[in-house]
């Protein structure tokens, strides 16, 4: 478990691609001030588990599922990635829940700057979408943000220049791609509504979650 709240930017070093997977090698210093083996770090939001490290560096293996399912497979060596370990009893929960389970991967569409934050639109397929709620959380790229607006194809956020500064996000540009993971709360609210009213059930919204306690 994951809180979204990225704790700094590492740097792809190596990749050796098999048939199958990936072992992927990065460069990194706070994340490995007490790494173990078999320890949890997501990498752009994937939780991979640590297979070796050193003072410097940590590797782990992508799986070939992984690989398609999120945008690590298009990582390319220098290419910096947003890093997390995760969480353990006791710590602040300064994001939100977040699994390290992608959903699906969304494009950036466009980018505006409104005063000194920057707003984000990304498209988005249905069905990660169908999760979403205007002033709820999303995950992206690892980040724990809050979604501005749904709209039928994509959905906005809004970033501050610390964000920008600390993440991946800071440089992403239109056409980018990014790892999306909806808000555990949603997804199991959407599977409770299912099961209640049927698969023809309307999408979830802020009203709804409000009339029913959920904000």
């Amino acid at each position: 478990m994951f809180t979204g709240i990225i704790e700094e930017l590492g740097a792809v070093q190596r990749l050796e691609r098999g048939s199958d997977f990936c072992q992927v090698s990065v460069s990194a210093q706070h994340v490995l001030e007490d790494v173990k083996m078999g320890d949890s770090i997501a990498v752009n939001g994937v939780c991979l588990t640590v297979t070796g490290f050193d003072q410097q560096h940590f590797t782990a293996d992508i799986m070939a599922e992984t690989l398609s399912k999120t945008n690590l497979g298009s990582l390319t060596s220098g290419q910096k990635v947003n890093l997390e370990r995760a969480v353990r009893l006791g710590d602040r929960m300064g994001g939100h829940l977040v699994q390290g389970h992608i959903d699906a991967v969304g494009k950036i569409a466009e980018q505006q700057t409104v005063g000194i934050a920057k707003i984000i639109r990304i498209k988005a397929p249905s069905e990660i979408l169908d999760y979403m709620v205007a002033k709820g959380s999303i995950a992206i790229d690892g980040i724990s943000l809050t979604v501005i607006e749904v709209f039928s194809d994509s959905f906005t956020v809004s970033i501050i220049p610390h964000t920008a500064k600390m993440t991946t996000l800071g440089f992403k540009k239109p056409g980018d791609s990014v790892n999306l993971e909806a808000d555990i709360i949603s997804r199991y609210v959407e599977k409770l509504l299912k099961k209640s009213r049927g698969k023809n059930h309307a999408p979830l919204s802020s009203e709804f979650l409000a009339e029913h306690g959920f904000l």
